[in-house]
């Protein structure tokens, strides 16, 4: 048998985090100011879509009860390094009764998957009254298709400028394995459920391999697109973070 690589099926699932660095850090930071009293010792926390698990063990310095799920058995054989909680199945079809979390996290996963309405849909399932759903996914508006491209049938790994900026038609041709999406994607996505949105906004990338290889550039890129976050050209931010809460 071929031993797992983070970069088996990329191009279907992504490549999760296999590195805990500054950008992280940041995203960790926001989770706890979105998920405010909902992340405490008698919570219970779903990562939907946990990846290798960096972010189950995260959260479980706040509650003992963090649950992982991923739909690839080698990222949850890994997770289970951070948490016994961890199951595999999809997001579509979470194995969870309704109403028992008090926080999901869904970090990059939902773009991946073959449902997102259900799967969304799934999170307000298992949310108690009052829970909160924490959300990131891939924004439309950003200048690069960071899941990669496929051309002449052939998968190409890494950022592709402006794919995201093509009309549907010709988009999805190159990048049919992964979805990205504006605002009103989102309000669609969330439309007719139990919830009700808390925040809405969209944040730039860690830029963590540009300060590896050169940090001065890779600082100045942080300040400058950190502060764009304030102003209305977060709107062509990396990532959508959408908040929501069950009603």
């Amino acid at each position: 048998m071929t031993p797992a690589s983070p970069f088996n099926k990329a191009d279907e699932r992504g490549v999760p985090s296999l590195v805990w660095r500054a950008g992280q850090n940041r995203r960790l930071a926001m989770i706890q100011a979105a998920a405010g009293e909902r992340l405490s010792p008698s919570n219970w926390v779903l990562v939907d879509g946990c990846g290798v698990g960096l972010y189950v063990r995260a959260l479980r310095q706040f509650t003992p009860h963090v649950v992982g799920l991923d739909i690839e058995p080698e990222r949850v054989s890994d997770s289970y390094a951070h948490s016994p909680l961890v199951n595999v199945a999809a997001g579509e079809y979470l194995p969870y009764p309704s109403g028992c979390f008090d926080l999901v996290l869904s970090h990059e996963v939902i773009e991946h998957v073959q449902n997102d309405a259900l799967a969304v849909a799934e999170m307000a399932r298992v949310l108690k009254k009052g829970g909160r759903a924490i959300i990131f996914c891939p924004n439309r508006l950003y200048p690069f298709e960071t899941h990669g491209h496929y051309w002449q049938g052939k998968y190409h790994f890494g950022n592709t400028p402006f794919i995201n900026y093509l009309p549907n038609t010709l988009r999805n041709k190159l990048a049919p394995h992964v979805r990205a999406y504006t605002g009103s994607d989102l309000k669609k996505l969330v439309a007719g459920l139990p919830i009700k949105i808390v925040s809405h906004t969209q944040i730039y990338p860690g830029y963590d391999n540009v300060v590896t290889r050169r940090p001065a550039l890779g600082r100045l890129l942080r300040r400058l697109t950190y502060t764009l976050e304030q102003t209305p050209l977060r709107l062509f931010g990396l990532s959508h973070l959408l908040v929501i809460e069950k009603i």
